[in-house]
């Protein structure tokens, strides 16, 4: 047995600004990650809670240029239906935002959700069974969070078909593609996000997330 944690007032505002400094980040340098470092993330998070202890998380590191090249064709194929839903000013703003890193970013990983596991034996999620899938996100925010503390960026790219990644993947047919990330090491840092940054959404304050009743 561990012992209790105490967190320290030191420890909260190092936390703290943590959380701010995450960031999606989408300029990596072309360096790779330190040997071992990404083994040592994904059992980072493998550490996040899940439903039932299923640990639906699955995770592939997609390496062959093929398999790279086919999940670039779909973001740019998806971005630029994407880019249609603007006009005007939203539009300029659109094409210059960076949405990927996916050409300079050393790995890229996709996350998916076990949809059909066995493991926690359905409990917890007999009247929720997304929650599989929110279990599967809280390990991508811990890898992420991880990723921070030893100095690597992550990007999670969003605008991508789904049925091309987990075709092209050739995973199970019961693996939801939940994230696709890029890691690396950032070129820069920031406490804002670059969406606020280049103007296209400001952060929202308490007042209109927080409710009482």
């Amino acid at each position: 047995m561990t012992d209790a944690f105490h967190a320290t007032d030191e420890f909260a505002a190092r936390f703290d600004s943590l959380l701010a400094w995450r960031r999606d980040v989408r300029r990596f340098k072309r360096d790779p990650l330190e040997p071992g470092l990404l083994e040592e993330l994904i059992d980072r998070a493998c550490l996040a809670p899940s439903v039932g202890n299923a640990q639906p998380w699955r995770f592939v590191s997609v390496e062959t240029s093929e398999h790279r090249k086919a999940v670039a064709a779909s973001f740019e194929a998806e971005n630029a239906e994407a880019a249609k839903l603007y006009e005007d000013e939203q539009a300029r703003l659109y094409s210059k935002l960076k949405l990927a890193g996916l050409k300079e970013a050393p790995v890229h990983l996709a996350v998916f959700s076990e949809t059909e596991t066995c493991l926690g034996n359905g409990l917890g999620r007999q009247t929720m069974p997304e929650t599989l899938v929110y279990s599967t996100v809280c390990a991508i925010h811990t890898l992420w969070l991880a990723a921070r503390t030893r100095g690597v960026g992550v990007g999670w790219v969003s605008i991508l078909d789904p049925k091309v990644i987990t075709r092209t993947l050739k995973v199970p047919d019961n693996w939801q593609l939940i994230g696709y990330l890029c890691l690396g090491y950032p070129i820069e840092n920031h406490d804002d996000p670059e969406l606020v940054r280049h103007g296209w959404q400001d952060r929202i304050d308490r007042s209109k997330v927080f409710f009482r009743r």
